[in-house]
């Protein structure tokens, strides 16, 4: 029933959302959520901290876009729906390649190797611009590839259907691989790798393998990216867009399978969504962070699942406290916003002039009754939140009673 509701989801999306904007926000999280899945069975899975992961997805989007580009111009027979499987070639042997030296250590170890491998791939982009196209990058046109049952992917939900195929496909291989004797032996070498070379198991091989599989998936996602976007820049294999994935994916949570999926809808809605309503969205999303890891670190994935038991349990007796926790939260969010915003305006717009609109509130930064305004709300909810905070932690905990 999840798998059928999950191809529900993918199939009535774009005929709820169909403006061409929203098709194209729902591609992007389409290919995005390849891209944090393959991140978190490296994450989640094998507890290896990766800074590097744009290189593979990077490295899809590149050679996916120039195979494009060559299936336009009539030197190679590509139809469009195959293009990402060229992509994902490419992950999977520069994942080999490069996995091969970084897999070689664990911990601290490999995330500085990775760090460092990402800022190699990045200068290389730089150095070769026959390869990567320098600054402007490497374009193509996908209608002009060879037709596929009648379809050219001329038109946005075209390529939006043929994502969310791949999106379906990869989710569900992705689950399958996670619950192989491979698989399961990540998840040990995570746990305890010593364990795990006693019984025979070499955990290097074991993370090796796995990093293969990684880069296999997100070079998939970079190959659906260039036939969605049709342009590849060196952006895609810097290391802002690897902490965009390792941030995202965490707050998705890491430890929950499907954490990933609501990782990649948050990465869209934030640089998408949120980028276009304030310019503090960067604050926003890194006060999040800091919230999510001090106190939840399971993600909000993780959330959703200890309070949906709770609620499952004794739902009728915890409602009421959990309808003051969201109304708490509710004006600590505004009375913060509000003070964020009137800063950025004042300090970065206030040659537009003292007022400003933030969710159909009017604010003047000029006066000081805005601010007192402002703060005084962000007090009020900090004390309400703290005592629907005790409040539930009592009723929970007599809910929770035999």
């Amino acid at each position: 029933m999840v798998w059928a509701g999950f191809l529900l989801v993918l199939a009535v999306a774009p005929l709820v959302f169909s403006s061409s904007f929203s098709i194209t926000l729902l591609s992007q999280v389409g290919y995005l959520a390849i891209i944090c899945l393959s991140y978190n069975l490296l994450l989640g899975r094998g507890g290896m901290l990766s800074f590097g992961h744009a290189v593979y997805s990077g490295a899809g989007a590149f050679m996916a876009v120039h195979a494009m580009k060559m299936a336009g111009q009539g030197s190679l027979a590509l139809p469009v729906p195959f293009v990402p499987l060229v992509g994902g070639l490419a992950g999977l042997v520069l994942a080999a390649l490069l996995g091969y030296v970084s897999t070689r250590k664990s911990g601290t170890t490999f995330a500085m190797i990775t760090l460092g491998m990402g800022e190699l791939a990045f200068a290389a982009a730089l150095m070769f611009p026959g390869v990567f196209g320098g600054e402007a990058g490497v374009s193509a046109n996908r209608t002009l590839s060879p037709s596929f049952a009648g379809l050219s992917f001329g038109s946005a939900l075209q390529v939006y259907y043929l994502i969310a195929a791949y999106c379906l496909a990869c989710t569900a291989a992705l689950y399958a691989f996670n619950r192989t004797p491979l698989g399961m032996l990540l998840e040990a070498v995570r746990d305890n790798a010593q364990r795990v070379e006693f019984i025979g198991y070499d955990p290097r091989r074991v993370r090796y393998y796995a990093f293969i599989v990684a880069g296999f998936f997100a070079g998939i996602g970079g190959g659906l990216a260039a036939v969605s976007t049709e342009i590849v820049t060196s952006e895609a294999l810097g290391s802002m867009r690897s902490a965009s994935i390792l941030l995202f994916v965490f707050l998705g949570g890491t430890a929950f399978f499907a954490g990933p999926l609501l990782g990649a809808v948050l990465m869209v809605l934030a640089l998408a969504g949120a980028s276009t309503l304030t310019r503090g969205w960067q604050l926003y999303v890194g006060a999040m962070f800091i919230v999510m890891v001090m106190y939840a670190p399971g993600g909000i994935g993780g959330l959703l699942l200890q309070h949906a038991a709770l609620l499952r349990q004794r739902g009728r007796r915890l409602a009421p406290a959990y309808v003051a926790l969201l109304i708490s939260s509710a004006t600590v969010l505004l009375g913060m916003a509000l003070l964020i915003e009137m800063a950025y305006h004042s300090q970065l717009d206030a040659a537009l002039g003292s007022e400003l609109v933030f969710l159909s509130v009017r604010l003047d930064t000029a006066r000081p009754a805005a601010w007192f305004a402002s703060a005084g709300l962000l007090l009020l909810g900090a004390g309400l939140l703290r005592t629907a905070l005790k409040h539930w932690r009592r009723i929970s905990a007599l809910a929770l009673r035999p």
